[in-house]
Order: C-alpha cells, then structure tokens, then sequence
C-alpha cells in the first residue's frame, strides 16, 4: 500500500506529477489517480488508498478549492491527522482547511532547497514516520539526520527536569544551525520523553539516521552530562562521551557535544555555523540556569494565576541582574510584565522598556516583538501591531510565545481561521498547552467547525489530565478540562469538574470567565453564566473586556437585559467603549 496519496485538480496534473516524482525520489512510495486499476471502481479505490496512505499531499489551487473530490480527500485526511497542504497558484485552502499550515510551491522548479518544499518534504517525512506501525517505516533520505532525544534529569529532584529539558533544546538548536545535518523539531522529539526508549524504533519510526540520547545531574555547583551519539540502523554507539565539570562550564560542555556529533557524522562545519552555534545569549551559567527556570514557569504554570507572573518576574529580573547583557532574560521579564499589566490589571509597567532593551541586545529575539505589538493592539493601533507580529513570525515562525501572540491579537480582531491557525501551530509545539487547545476550540465553534471542536476538546481534557497528573491544584488546568468535558458531553463531570476547581481558586476571574462561556454554549445555562461573569465584570481588565465585546461563546448572553447592564457598568468604570446592542430582528 502507497505511503503518500498525492489529492489534486485535474487542472495542476503536471505539478501533481512534479511533487509526486520529487517524493519518489526521497524513497517514498507515492499514489496518485493515474494509477486505478481498470477492473476496480474509483470511488473503491480511492476510500482504500486514502485510508491505508501515512500522509496526504493535497495540492490547492483555484479549481482543487471547487473540486467535491479534493474536497472531500482533504477532509479525510483532515479527520485521520494525515493532512499535508501545498497550494501551487497562491489560493489560500478553503474553510476548514485553511486553519492548517499550507506551504507555498507557486512557481516551485523542483529545488528541494526551497522553503516551501522544504515544508512539504519534512512533513511527509514526520507523518510516515509517525504511522510505522500502520504503513511501516519512514523512508530515509540520503542526507544525515538526527534525533536529539530529551535528556534524562538525573538529579533525583523533579524540580530540575527544566535544566535537562533546556540543555536538550539547546543542542538541538545548535544542530539545527549545521546546513549538511537535519534534525528533528523538538515537539516531535519530545513526544518520547518519559517513555522507555528502543533507540531502534526511534530511527525507523522518524526515519533518521541516528539518535542522540543522554542524561543530565545536577548537584550544587557540579553537573555531570553523558551522551550518546547511535547508529540508527545499526545501534551501534558512534560517539559517546561524560562530562563532569562544575556549573560553569555548562556552556563548553555544550559546545563540545555539539562539535563532538559534526566531528562523528563527518560533516564540515563552516565558520558562520561555528560562530552561530557559538552564541548563548549569556557568559554566566547561573543567569542561564534562571532563564531555563523561569521560562519553565511561564510555560506549564498556572495560567490565570497572578503568582505566574510575579513569579517569572522575580526570576527574570535575578537573571537580569547578574548579566544585564542577557537579551531572552529581557524579553521573558517584558512578556510577563505585559500579561501582568493586560490580564491582571497592574499598571507598573508594561513590558515596552524591556522588550526595547532585549532587541538593542539582540534584534533577533521575536518574542520581544510580541511584547511590543500587544502594547500596541491594547492602544487600538491596530494595523501596527499586525506588522509588528508579522516581523516576529519572520524572524522565528517556530515560536511557542509568537504563535501564542499572533493567535490572541487574531482572535481579539474576529479573525478566528487565520487565529485558529496559530492556536494550531501552538499546540504543535507545546502539545500540553491546555489553553491554546480551548482557545483553538472556541475559534472552530465560531466558525462551525464541529469535527475541530470535538478534537480539541479531546486535548483539553487529555492534556489539563497530564498536568493535574502532577499538580491537583491547578485551578486553570480544572477549569479547560471542565470546559473539554462539557464540549464532549460530559455534562456531570464538567459540573463537578468546575465545582472543585472554584474551591481550589475562587480568585481566578481568567478561569470564571472561562466557565462562564463553557456554561453558556455547551451547558445551556446563561443564567448561570451570568452568575459566573458577575463578579468577573466588576473586577474585569480593560484587555478582557474587550476580548468579551467579540467573544462569540458570550453571543448567547447579548441580548439578556442582566448581562447588557453588566456590561455596560464595566464600561463605564473602564472609561472604555460601549458594547454594541444585538441587531434586533426584523419583522416577518
């Protein structure tokens, strides 16, 4: 059975052909229409290849976007998580695909350096690598390739598995930089962590050849790292090495493993490479272990909690202290002073000096964009921030915080494909990000996407799961699993769901909100929505406020006189615009 179904209009039959061969030559088995057998029916035929293929290369264009059948392909392998979109005439992919990331081969001749077939290349590869046990194992193309597994924390300390983690993310980073090398994202990499290993299965089921494993002990001022450079065919150790070295050698040692695996692999690292690799942000080991630190709260804290925030702040501004050079220390200390101030209400600062004084350091750092292009949508300057935005997708479109940002200012303007995009493209990286996954929920209702919906609950509960794992009393991880529940029909244990969570956190308006909505759309209770929002509004920040005047999961509640005067008293204390009264219908 074909790994790769190739789905098109007849109109781009050559391009079809022409992204066909190019996989083929990767050593992927690949089908396309011109192969039905002349005894069997298409429609059979077809259902049979789309099920059995491990991804599906749907090629849009201005005829594939009228086309039922290619239509119909996409949304199979849309529900499958096969999907693999290319558009080859500039066509945006049409509702509910266009919510998926779509690369662009307009004009494409078949360079397989090009950006956009470099898109389709690694994704075909990551999802017939990811399906092995349904259609067998990622093929392997000619070029070397690795997977940077997450480091084990050796330290006997849960507390420190944010130092194992950044010390894995760094390495993987510094590979990355090697043009003659691939290597694995990070999500994927990191979907094996805390499982027990077959390097083996790893190499075939990404398809790579080799795998970089290792283990990280800290104690005091003393770490010790081992690592393992394996033969993915083989098992074989191709290069292995311990480090034990104090503390601040952290950044040599990490040197020397990153050279260590280009001097295994053979492969010739060329001066700008070097110097790239080279660039820690930072000279101090001790202001790096606090960034890892607090970028580790900031990432799988309690979102609505203010002691997040205050939190990361007091870390960021200790790292910042000990190296005032450090740009990421800067930039994380401006994002959670902006959420700070948007969230919470706070007026002490707004993150702006920060996210300037991160970029005079270092203009490469995007998430110091971010910072500046909230300021700037929460002012009303709009179309500045769209471009300031667009200036941090460019420098980094594989950013958790980015795409985070680009979703928000997305959504607050109404814009939910384009924000559900980015919501998507956050969970990719962040599988456990919880609230992007009710984020992304919230932007498929509104757009009537109900298979989206379903699959996003799922994630909301799955993932708020994985985290109340580990910490019961995460009152915002209750709260998006309460919300998944009730998506999913699971009426009771929502309630119950909601219940604990608003004894654990009656001080969390972000999480009230949020059942507020939950209560109102898939509870079917706006009286007890209201409720929940009353004391939300009286306390509410400008920010939120805002975000309820478009809100479609408050749609429901517009026109009910309780809520209008809710809304319109926060209005008045906020010096802010007046909701707009719901359109009355006309008479029949």
């Amino acid at each position: 059975m074909p790994h790769v179904f190739v789905s098109y209009a007849r109109s781009t039959e050559a391009e079809a052909q022409q992204v066909a061969d190019a996989l083929r030559a990767l050593g992927h088995e690949v089908w396309r229409d011109d192969e039905l057998p002349a005894h069997r029916t298409y429609s059979e035929v077809i259902e049979e290849r789309l099920q059995a293929a491990g991804a599906v290369v749907v090629i849009w264009s201005a005829e594939a976007c009228k086309s039922q059948w290619v239509r119909a392909e996409a949304d199979v392998a849309r529900g499958k998580g096969t999907l693999v979109q290319a558009s080859v005439d500039g066509t945006v992919p049409p509702i509910p695909f266009n919510q998926i990331q779509c690369a662009d081969l307009k004009g494409w001749d078949g360079d397989r350096a090009a950006p956009g077939w470099r898109k389709v290349e690694g994704s075909v590869s990551a999802l017939v690598g990811a399906r092995g046990a349904q259609s067998g194992p990622a093929k392997r193309s000619s070029k070397l390739s690795v997977c940077v597994l997450p480091f084990a924390n050796m330290s006997g300390d849960a507390e420190q598995e944010y130092f194992s983690d950044g010390i894995s993310e760094d390495i993987t980073t510094d590979l990355s930089k090697v043009s003659a090398l691939e290597v694995i994202a990070r999500n994927t990499a990191f979907t094996f962590k805390g499982d027990a290993i077959d390097v083996l299965a790893v190499a075939r089921k990404l398809g790579v050849s080799h795998v970089l494993e290792g283990s990280v002990r800290k104690a005091g001022q003393r770490v010790r790292i081992t690592a393992q450079l394996i033969d993915g065919s083989t098992g074989g150790h191709l290069w292995a090495e311990r480090y034990d070295r104090d503390l601040t050698d952290i950044f040599a040692i990490q040197d020397e493993i990153s050279k260590a695996i280009v001097a295994a692999l053979k492969l010739k690292l060329l001066p700008d490479e070097k110097k790239a690799m080279e660039q820690r942000g930072t000279t101090s080991a001790e202001a790096y272990q606090l960034y890892l630190m607090a970028r580790n709260y900031w990432v799988t804290g309690n979102y609505g909690d203010i002691r997040r925030e205050e939190r990361v702040i007091r870390i960021c501004r200790r790292a910042v202290a000990i190296d005032p050079q450090y740009g990421r220390a800067w930039a994380l200390l401006a994002i959670a002073q902006a959420n700070l101030r948007y969230s919470f209400g706070k007026q002490d600062e707004d993150g702006t000096v920060e996210a300037e004084r991160a970029l005079a350091l270092d203009p490469g750092i995007a998430e110091a964009h971010c910072v500046i292009a909230r300021n700037l949508f929460e002012s009303g300057r709009i179309a500045e921030a769209d471009k300031e935005i667009e200036v941090a997708l460019s420098l980094d479109p594989d950013s958790w915080e980015v795409n985070r940002e680009a979703a928000r200012i997305l959504y607050r303007q109404g814009r939910m494909s384009e924000a559900a995009r980015y919501f998507q493209k956050a969970v990719d990286i962040i599988e456990t990000d919880y609230h992007a996954w009710g984020m992304l929920a919230s932007a498929y209702q509104a757009l009537g996407d109900h298979a989206g919906v379903k699959r996003a609950a799922e994630n909301m509960v799955s993932q708020s799961e994985r985290v109340l794992a580990e910490d019961p009393s995460n009152a915002a991880a209750l709260g998006i699993g309460a919300g998944g529940l009730a998506i999913l029909g699971q009426v009771e244990r929502a309630r119950e769901w909601i219940e604990r969570a608003l004894l654990i956190d009656p001080e969390n308006r972000n999480m009230q909100y949020n059942f507020a909505c939950v209560t109102a759309v898939y509870l079917n209770d706006p009286d007890g929505a209201i409720d929940l929002l009353e004391p939300v509004l009286k306390e509410i920040t400008i920010s939120l406020y805002r975000n309820a005047l478009i809100d479609p999961d408050l749609d429901g509640l517009r026109s009910m006189p309780r809520f209008q005067a809710m809304m319109a008293a926060a209005a008045k204390r906020l010096g802010a615009e007046q909701p707009t009264p719901p359109a009355t219908p006309a008479a029949t």
